[in-house]
């Protein structure tokens, strides 16, 4: 996947734990490690925004791209 959430470096950075920021954004944990994990395919806007409020930061915060490693 070239897009990185880099979710984990935010919650150690604001020293909150997955837990408490999905009750903060309302989801589940589960459903936030699977973003955090970078197993997810999308992310709603909703979803997207309640990170950015809970954490107090910007999209780009959170996500960014790099280019794919191809074989060869």
């Amino acid at each position: 996947m070239s897009v990185v959430v880099d979710l984990d470096v935010m919650l150690a950075r604001r020293k909150m734990t997955v837990a408490s920021l999905a009750e903060k954004v309302g989801i589940t944990p589960a459903n936030l490690s699977v973003l955090k994990n970078g197993h997810a395919k999308a992310i709603r806007f909703s979803t997207l925004s309640g990170l950015c409020r809970a954490l107090d930061c910007q999209p780009g915060d959170l996500l960014r791209w790099e280019p794919e490693q191809w074989p060869g």
